[in-house]
């Protein structure tokens, strides 16, 4: 009998504890690790997988096109956002997710989730997850498409992003404060529309409640695409693609050699030394070969770096 009570006690302190741990907005480090198994490299302390920084500078010059072949043959195919309004359209956002998730607030809920950050020392829910950026991230929220009473970013929370990140944000939501977020020279931002209402940053007020946070750092929806945290954000021509950490060497590889190929290809074009139908086609050995020498010929003035096209070289037998 005595048995049977300690096992229903345990029991019951364990349903207690998962409850608890059930109410965490940001995601443990185990589990985030677990999310993303297949990143074999560094991670940040709190288990966010972290693409080197040279890769993340090489992924500027890569184009939609390519990173979308590389990310549907490897079986990701939802992985491009549309649709979008765009601060400094002419630039290239580039950078590591960090995911946050809004729902439509609801009293109760949001005051569990508020009473648990204050006891954690935390002030308004809309900044937990931009106090924990850090250079090179990019913030990724799910806003749900909120506009009335829903901006949770204005110009004073986007110069605390900037400061951290020196990046922007893709926010699926309101952004307000629109003429001082565009007076932030490197802010690169996507977003859904702007309103110049803010959200409600406490209960009980004679307004609507309309966001509340509910999760930091767990998987999100961008539009059709589930992003990670870690993912590595391309946003360029008006379109957000979240390319896995795992795959984000092979996308920026991949690239590189399509550009070197492309340039390659095109002056011998306009020179008349192949036709189009044999460089559309694939290469003989003699084009290959051809191929290698202009390579070792130009390296010094080609737009993929010198270390970078001597690592291909070293691997081809033409």
């Amino acid at each position: 009998m005595k048995k049977i009570k300690l096992l229903v006690t345990m029991l019951y302190l364990f349903g207690i504890l998962q409850n608890v741990q059930s109410q965490q907005v940001q995601i443990s480090k185990e589990e985030l690790i677990a999310l993303t198994h297949e990143w074999k490299g560094e991670r940040f302390p709190d288990g966010r997988p972290k693409v080197p920084d040279d890769i993340i500078r090489r992924m500027k010059s890569v184009s939609v096109e390519e990173a979308w072949a590389v990310l549907s043959n490897a079986g990701y195919n939802y992985q491009v956002a549309e649709d979008w309004q765009i601060i400094n359209p002419d630039s290239v956002l580039v950078g590591r997710a960090v995911t946050t998730t809004f729902m439509p607030g609801r009293p109760d809920v949001w005051k569990a989730i508020d009473s648990l950050g204050k006891k954690q020392g935390k002030r308004a829910q809309n900044v937990w997850a931009v106090e924990m950026l850090v250079k090179g991230d990019v913030y990724v929220a799910d806003q749900f498409g909120a506009k009335r009473n829903g901006p949770t970013i204005g110009d004073n929370v986007g110069n605390a992003i900037y400061a951290r990140t020196g990046n922007g944000i893709v926010y699926d939501g309101a952004i307000r404060d629109l003429e001082g977020l565009k007076e932030i020279g490197g802010f690169t931002s996507y977003y859904t529309s702007y309103d110049p209402s803010y959200h409600n940053p406490g209960a009980g007020q004679n307004r609507d409640l309309t966001t509340m946070i509910v999760g930091i750092n767990h998987p999100t929806r961008i539009r059709t695409v589930t992003v990670m945290p870690g993912d590595v954000v391309l946003g360029k021509m008006g379109v957000v693609v979240f390319i896995p950490p795992q795959l984000a060497e092979k996308v920026v590889k991949t690239s590189e050699i399509v550009r070197l190929r492309d340039q390659f290809g095109h002056q011998r074009l306009r020179e008349g030394k192949y036709t189009a139908g044999q460089i559309d086609a694939r290469w003989t050995d003699e084009i290959e070969k051809d191929f290698s020498k202009w390579l070792n010929d130009h390296i010094n003035e080609l737009p993929v770096g010198k270390e970078q096209i001597q690592e291909y070289l070293k691997d081809r037998t033409w």
